[in-house]
């Protein structure tokens, strides 16, 4: 089913009902096995759909028998096959009554059969509708048991039931094709942890094993039977009937962990709370065996919103199940049975499937995680009590305690509660819109008490420094009614958020409610760094500005940054990287180095254990099946020289993740076959070095020649040398290293390069000439050698940059590390005086003694060409960054490397040829790239409000997502969908023509503006394809 959520979102949602054929449902329980010998006793049940019992309800049960007949024949080329035929017939009726008051007819017989034996049961209900059910039983102690026989090696192996608790002890019937056979019975998971032999015969196939508590979670039981060569039987030239014979089953059963479990209950002091009440929760823990409590007992306590829970239920909290979790069975079997025995044909072991008061409050808290504890301690009892304030959620929240004691038990306790109020308003707005997007403002306004009411609803957005008033609405609603009220809005183009105010009220006076929430602005053209210069005041620097053709108003300017010294000006690489969108585990990393942000840092370490394959490799996103060494590389190294720590554990699982990769134990093959094993190994080696875990001794097997190398793999090959104190003939290789940087270096004007650069460009491996000209300048940074050159080199790096910042975010997350060294290694010029910047008629100055260490000028364009003057009066020559900043909208496709086309297609549309709210569409775009390329992004924005579908989500349409198209080579490494666009990174795109695709409901009506989808090479950004979007119109 589908529905209009209040929050504007169009919602799907499915359930599934159990379809019965009777209104009373009949049941048999029984024991697996009986003998002749005894009375077999069973019980007839009868029950409800629900699962009640009824009384008075007439079954009548059958005996059945079910034989099988198998004989082994010989086939063409000296094979053995199996036939057989299996026949069921009617013994007798055994039992008939009516149920009692629980439900159950109890049953005795004595059964004239032996085998497998079948009861039958029949009830009908009021309508003459017929419920039946079946239970298979064995009767032993009689004739032989035969079973029909496979032709491989292997049995069945069925237990009495799936789940014992320890101290019990597990019967197994073995569907042995022998009279007798002498059995290996193993206890088996990870290795054997019992065995034993016994002898057992078709009179009697069964096995006992004594369940143990050491078994939990699970065990697989394996029985190896063989028998002898039958002496009854003689061989002829053409067959061997009586040859000895061996069999194997296995089956895995479930051990309960009572022994492990603690029952925890959590009780709220009541069901239903108002807004910012604060609710109690009393919290009981206690043993499931009863034993006492230890005396380090402790529990996690959380409540969250349910509407979060909605999206995605928390399995994470239920520790015993995590604890206790079925384990697979990592056993290889080998015999030599096949080849004494002399078959011609090799049956494979069975393995087992699977592993797994007053004014009203605004309201305006709306986090859904209301509390987290992570250790409360439990008193003697098995209690503890914790207080909880609520927010301004009118909703219903989970509130959860994960209960630990010692290292052995383990449970999860859980109640729900619920906020509501009269009169409430709910908003529907997107939550992130774009600069002058139309559409409608939308909220619900509900009535939950039992009188109808007449309303009014006002509301006030605030943005920029402005506020505006919409029109009052005016409603009624009936008891438990809702309704949608709604404005027409126009985004304004200068600002970065709205923030709304909307109040309902009664007109009686009998109730209100009011809420504050802000709508993210998106531009649909960033504002960024055109243009920049950098140049050194010594008394005026005039230069010409014009703002950009096409640019936006009122959008950018000119900003001047003045700064003692060359390296202290970071502000083009700041304004980049909080910009910068992407989400891949290097861009986080590199973003957070950049911008030298510690929390961000924090929070991505917090996250980098998802991250690790199951080798110690780092990988580019969780989902990613493997990691990679060069990732780990650039990790380990980049982090040292930030100075930025890794958690212990997680930096030595990489650190012997790269050691391990080095010595050859670990392989990794990227899409791109290159000759760069020893490249990649000289990069592990030296991110290993930096952080004192290098040996000369992993360069035994590697010949390096400095002058074959690239220049990226000649810096490592430098950086080992200088950590490496151990290394022979160390000196003499770095001047050989040296000489060759030295050699491949040059300048043309300013701009430092190097004479391999076109080679050098290894973009796979995440370098190329910016990160090379940036880290040799660290590399020699402490060098006296060097000292000289170095004011040269930094000049020629920053000359590198394109509008304030290199290309790649990698390269400024060296070039940030960089600059900061060389500003701690090279003493500021002592700057005194005024600079000023004058554009006529504007003027501004900054004063040294105020500001020691500079600061930013900006100033608007003007509406002409005209002359920017800067100049400096006093001692000192500053360092001036002239940045141009614009917004230029692109009008036409663009390509220097992915050629895009972008189609509609209807999946689900209201009004053919018009897109209206509800309808669901088909993205396609259909890209031809230009060359092989690792690493490429697809970046395509979404209207405002829209949703895209397939996110595995609840109350995501599966079967809508399914319409999804998918063709060719080229698949994503990994897929976002955001609130503003639709992402997919490909770790691998080959030259010519593949498409992305993906579904999207439209959820909003009005006009929606779209920046350009664009597709990128990640590390080498100069190939790149965009194509605008225009308006996207949607009607009601």
């Amino acid at each position: 089913m589908e529905f209009k959520d209040p929050n504007g979102e169009t919602q799907t949602i499915s359930k599934r009902i159990a379809v019965w054929p009777s209104a009373v449902l009949v049941g048999i329980d029984a024991d697996f096995f009986s003998s002749i010998k005894e009375m077999m006793r069973f019980k007839l049940h009868a029950v409800d759909s629900s699962g009640k019992p009824l009384e008075g309800v007439s079954i009548h049960a059958d005996l059945f028998k079910k034989n099988f007949y198998s004989h082994r024949k010989r086939l063409v080329g000296g094979f053995y096959a199996y036939e057989h035929v299996t026949e069921t017939k009617r013994i007798q009726s055994v039992c008939e009554g009516i149920t009692n008051k629980q439900g159950i007819i109890f049953c005795e017989i004595n059964t004239p059969e032996t085998g497998n034996i079948i009861i039958q049961a029949r009830a009908s209900d009021n309508a003459g509708n017929v419920s039946s059910a079946n239970r298979g039983i064995w009767i032993t102690e009689g004739d032989d048991m035969w079973f029909d026989a496979e032709s491989s090696d292997r049995i069945d192996l069925i237990p009495d039931k799936r789940r014992y608790e320890p101290g019990e002890t597990a019967i197994f019937q073995v569907k042995m094709p022998m009279r007798e056979a002498t059995t290996l019975i193993t206890v088996e998971r990870e290795g054997i942890i019992d065995s034993f032999i016994t002898k057992i015969n078709s009179k009697n196939p069964i096995i006992k094993v004594p369940i143990k508590a050491s078994y939990a979670p699970n065990v697989y039981i394996s029985a190896f039977c063989i028998r002898g060569r039958t002496g009854n039987i003689k061989p002829s030239a053409m067959i061997d009937l009586g040859k000895p014979l061996f069999k194997l089953g296995i089956t895995g059963v479930s051990v309960g962990w009572q022994a492990n479990e603690l029952k925890v209950n959590v009780y709220p002091d009541k069901k239903t709370y108002s807004t910012r009440e604060k609710a109690t929760f009393r919290i009981k823990v206690k043993t499931a065996s009863g034993k006492p409590m230890p005396g380090d007992a402790e529990i996690a306590f959380a409540v969250v919103d349910d509407g979060l829970l909605e999206l995605m239920p928390n399995k994470s909290w239920n520790i015993l199940e995590s604890m206790m979790h079925k384990r697979g069975y990592f056993i290889k079997t080998s015999t030599a049975q096949m080849q004494v025995i002399g078959r011609r044909h090799y049956g494979l072991k069975a393995l087992p499937r699977g592993g797994g008061g007053g004014k009203q409050i605004t309201r305006e808290l709306f986090d859904t995680l209301l509390i987290w504890k992570g250790t409360t301690k439990l008193s003697e009892e098995g209690e503890a009590i914790i207080q909880v304030p609520l927010n301004d959620s009118l909703t219903s929240f989970t509130a959860v305690a994960v209960a630990t004691a010692g290292s052995n038990l383990f449970g999860t306790g859980m109640t729900h509660i619920q906020t509501t109020q009269d009169l409430m308003v709910i908003s529907g707005l997107p939550s992130v819109i774009r600069e002058q997007d139309r559409f409608k403002a939308s909220f619900t306004v509900r009535n939950t008490s039992k009188n109808a009411i007449d309303f009014e609803a006002t509301a006030i957005i605030t943005y920029g420094g402005k506020s505006d008033r919409f029109k009052e609405i005016s409603g009624k609603l009936g008891a438990g009614d809702a309704e949608e009220i709604s404005w027409d809005v126009m985004v304004p183009e200068v600002t970065d958020a709205i923030k709304w105010e909307v109040s309902v009220r009664d007109k009686n006076g009998k109730g209100q409610d009011s809420i504050r929430v802000t709508q993210k602005v998106a531009p649909v053209v960033t504002a960024g760094v055109v243009q920049a210069t950098v140049t050194q005041l010594k008394k005026k620097h005039e230069i010409y500005v014009e703002q950009p053709k096409g640019a936006t108003k009122d959008k950018g300017g000119i900003h001047i940054f003045l700064r003692p010294q060359l390296s202290g000006d970071t502000s083009g690489i700041v304004d980049y990287m909080k910009r910068y969108a992407y989400t891949c585990l290097e861009q986080k990393i590199s973003k957070a180095i950049s911008l030298q942000d510690v929390s961000m840092w924090q929070k991505i370490m917090s996250e980098l254990p998802v991250y690790l394959d199951h080798e110690g490799l780092v990988k580019y996103f969780p989902t990613m099946q493997e990691g990679s060494d060069i990732l780990t590389s650039y990790i380990l190294s980049i982090s040292s020289e930030a100075q930025m720590a890794i958690p212990g554990k997680i930096k030595e699982d990489m650190e012997n993740a790269l050691k391990a990769f080095i010595e050859g134990k670990i392989r990794r093959y990227g899409p791109i076959q290159r000759p760069d094993l020893n490249i990649r190994k000289l990069a592990a080696i030296e991110a290993l070095a930096k952080n004192g875990h290098a040996s000369a001794s992993y360069i035994d097997s590697m010949k390096i020649e400095p002058d074959l190398l690239p220049t990226s793999a000649v810096l490592d090959w430098i950086g080992i040398i200088q950590r490496l104190k151990d290394l022979p003939n160390r000196q003499q290789k770095m001047s050989a290293a040296e000489q060759v940087i030295r050699a491949r270096l040059n300048f043309q004007g300013t701009r430092m390069g190097f004479s391999t650069e076109k080679t050098d460009n290894l973009w796979w491996l995440m370098t190329g000439g910016d990160i090379n000209s940036i880290r040799t300048i660290i590399a020699f940074l402490k060098d006296d050698r060097w000292k000289e050159d170095m004011p040269r080199l930094l000049r020629g790096a920053v000359d590198r940059q394109n509008n304030g910042r290199w290309n790649t975010t990698t390269a400024n997350a060296w070039g940030t590390i960089m600059l900061k060294k060389f500003s701690e290694s090279f003493e500021a010029e002592k700057i005194s005086g005024i600079s000023n910047i004058e554009l006529v008629p504007h003027k501004q100055s900054l004063d040294w003694e105020k500001l020691p260490s500079g600061g930013m000028l900006s100033i608007k364009w003007p509406k002409s060409k005209t002359v920017l003057n800067v100049s400096h009066d006093g001692k000192g020559r500053p360092w001036a960054t002239i940045q141009g900043i614009a917004a230029i909208p692109r009008t036409k496709p663009y390509s220097t490397g992915y050629i895009i086309k972008k189609i509609y297609t209807p999946v689900v549309q209201k009004t053919p040829g018009t897109w209206s709210a509800n309808d669901v569409l088909r993205v396609t775009m259909n890209i031809e790239a230009q060359a092989d390329m690792s690493w490429v992004v697809v970046n395509d924005p979404i209207p405002a409000g829209s949703s895209i579908l397939g996110s595995g989500l609840g109350r995501d349409s599966e079967i809508l997502a399914a319409r999804k198209k998918t063709s060719g080579w080229v698949w994503p490494a990994f897929e976002e969908r955001s609130l503003e666009a639709y992402r997919a990174y490909f770790d691998y795109v080959p030259k010519g023509k593949w498409n992305v695709e993906y579904i999207i409901r439209l959820n909003n009506s009005g006009y929606f503006r779209l920046p350009s989808t664009r597709v990128e090479a990640l590390y080498a950004p100069e190939m790149f394809g965009e194509i605008p979007n225009g308006i996207f119109e949607i009607k009601q």
